[in-house]
Parts: C-alpha cells; structure tokens; sequence
C-alpha cells in the first residue's frame, strides 16, 4: 500500500459544473473580477458569517492588504513564531515592524500570557494563525484583551476553513482574517485568498488596494497606492464548486481523524495535538518523542508506503534567515514543537484501511528508533 501525504480530489460531477462554468467565462470574455468573483465572495462571507468578504490572489495578499489597510508603517505587531513566513512578511511588505510571540504546544497557536508579556508601547496590534485548523481555546479572550488596549486583533485563517469555537467560525473573533486557498488547502482555487471584516471602511480600502487603488474598476484613476492582487473568474469558478463541498470535506477528514485519535493511544510515545472544537482538519499533528531524528523517521515511513505530509512549520521564524535580527528573545516551545513534530496523511477519500496502515507503520517505525 502507498499512501500519499495528500490528494486533491475532483469528482465527475464537479469538473462538469468548473467546465460550465469556464465555458461560460471564455464565451464572456470577462476573466477578471466578474460576477463569479463576487459570487464566491458573497457566498463565502455567508459562510463564514461576516458582512463581507474581499477575494484576492492569495493567502499571502489577504494578510498584507489588511496590514496596509490598517495604516502599520513603523508600528509593532505581535506575530506567531511558529507560523509561515508569509504571516510576518504581510506586515513587514507594509512597512511594520515584527515582534515575535512563543507558542502554546497544546495548540501550536499562541497563549494570552505570552502576548501580554511581549506587548510594549509600540504594539499597534496582534496576529493569530490557526495552526493545522486549530482555533485556540483562548480566542475570545485574546480579543476582550485587544479592545481593552486599543489594539486590533487580526486572525490568520489560512488553514482553518470551516473551523470554529463557540459555534463562531475562524475569521469573525478579530477585525478581520485571511484565508488561503493554495492547491494544498482543505479547499482551492489553485490560487486565491480572501478577506473577511464586519469593518466597511477595511473592506472599502482592501478593494481599493487589490486593484491598483483605483476607486472605479475601469478607470485608471488612483487613490491609494496598492497593486494588482485581484482573483480571477478561474479561480472563483473553482471556489464556488469547492466551497458547495466544504463542510463534506471536513466531515470525511473528521471521520478518518477520530480514527487515528482512536488508535494512536496504542502509540505512547506520541504526544497528540487535537483541537477542542470543529476544525477544518487541515494537519494531524503528532509529536514525536525527544531524541529521535525527525527526517530518518520520515525516510523510513515513506520506505514503507507512508509519505507524511509538511510540518507546521518545521523551523520557527525567529531562526528564518530573512527574519534574522528580529529575534529579541528565547522562544523555547516553538524551538521544541517546531523540531519535532510530524503531520500525518489526511484527505478527502482516504479509506479506514489506509489510516489502520498508517497507525500500523507508526508504530512499527517507532518502535524500530526507540530503544
């Protein structure tokens, strides 16, 4: 048996509704921000529950055009050290400056006594990242401590599809969030991002911005200074059939994920990282015992059918060399999560055999590197 680290699935029904679709933009000619683009943005702030949603290229412009549209230049933001480099890189393209906060290791998120103790007089405002899906327990406190110092709490959604807590979906605890929907995501267009915000002064910049600037679409008149970060009719095409299937694809990742949480406890040396409410399960991540080395484990389990997928992250920000000289600090638990966690196969249309075999191959591996 060989198991990939991941598989992006298209059913007969769903290329036959893209190719209607794409039929229809190609006889058009409107490739770009069309009534598809405003289709999946509507349907997607319904679904996630905030008064609007602005679609753009990617996961990476829907973090930047926020910190730009929130005026950063020479203000501090506290951002995750454990996160993709595209979180803290949104704030610096917008000329802020990046403050690095430790990680929660039951959550891979941050913890509120953590940005407490890195908050300073400079701190305009706090980022969030949704490790793997997981919307951190401490969420709603993290915001009634944002109002109460004046700062904005913006949340990274790039892997939390569909995740909530409290019955609140990732995205609507902050001023605004950004997702993601990069080919490797629960849900995709290929490319594409999208902004979420209850806030009609943001979301009026944040269109403004993904376009150039320019107040009316077509009009090469330009009031701000932004650049072309806007979705294609393609890629909303694709949203829209994904989106329908959404909540399906997190019902059969949940399914195969309660089995590995059933059967992984046979594993012991594994510490689990579970998420306390609905997520869209993006990873399951697992943390290895201290001591073994992470990339043999990986070599022996694909020796055995058993491909993992990426971690979340492998190396912490601070230890990034684009980020070197940003580090005024220790941040032990995202050095230790970081180095040795792995994230295990889950997929829309993995079988309960594949998941048994990955739980059996674990296990064999594991007890193969520890004596």
């Amino acid at each position: 048996m060989r198991i990939p680290p991941m598989r992006v699935v298209f059913s007969d029904e769903d290329r036959r509704e893209i190719w209607t679709r794409m039929e229809d933009i190609l006889s058009s000619g409107m490739l770009a921000q069309g009534k598809y683009v405003q289709e999946f943005e509507q349907r997607w702030a319904d679904y996630v529950g905030t008064k609007h949603a602005v679609a753009v290229s990617s996961g990476s412009s829907a973090i930047e055009i926020p910190m730009r549209a929130l005026g950063i230049e020479g203000k501090e933001v506290l951002v995750p050290d454990n996160t993709f480099a595209a979180t803290a890189v949104g704030v610096l393209l917008a000329r802020g400056l990046v403050r690095f906060v430790d990680t929660d290791p039951a959550t891979f998120s941050v913890r509120l006594e953590d940005l407490k103790a890195r908050r300073t007089p400079d701190t305009a405002g706090v980022i969030v990242v949704h490790i793997g899906g997981i919307v951190t327990p401490e969420i709603e406190a993290v915001r009634r401590w944002c109002d109460d110092e004046g700062l904005w709490l913006f949340e990274d959604c790039a892997h939390a599809h569909g995740s909530e807590w409290n019955g609140k979906r990732a995205g609507t605890f902050g001023l605004a969030g950004g997702y993601s929907f990069f080919a490797t995501k629960v849900m995709t267009t290929a490319e594409g991002g999208m902004i979420v915000t209850d806030d009609d002064h943001l979301a009026e910049q944040a269109r403004l911005l993904r376009n150039h600037g320019k107040p009316q679409p077509w009009v090469s008149y330009h009031t701000l200074l932004g650049a072309n970060w806007r979705m294609s009719e393609l890629n909303a095409a694709l949203g829209l059939t994904q989106l329908k299937r959404l909540d399906e694809f997190i019902t059969w990742r949940a399914k195969i994920a309660a089995l590995y949480t059933e059967w992984l406890p046979e594993v012991p040396e594994l510490t689990l990282v579970l998420p306390p409410a609905r997520s869209s399960w993006y990873k399951y991540i697992v943390r290895l015992p201290q001591g073994v080395d992470r990339a043999a484990f990986k070599q022996r389990m694909k020796e055995q059918g058993v491909s993992l997928s990426g971690e979340v992250y492998e190396i912490p920000l601070h230890r990034q060399p684009i980020f070197q000289g940003m580090a005024d600090g220790e941040f032990p638990e995202a050095d230790d999560v970081c180095s040795r966690h792995i994230c295990l196969p889950l997929y829309y249309g993995m079988t309960n055999d594949e998941a048994r075999f990955v739980v059996d191959t674990l296990k064999k591996t594991l007890k193969e590197m520890v004596k």
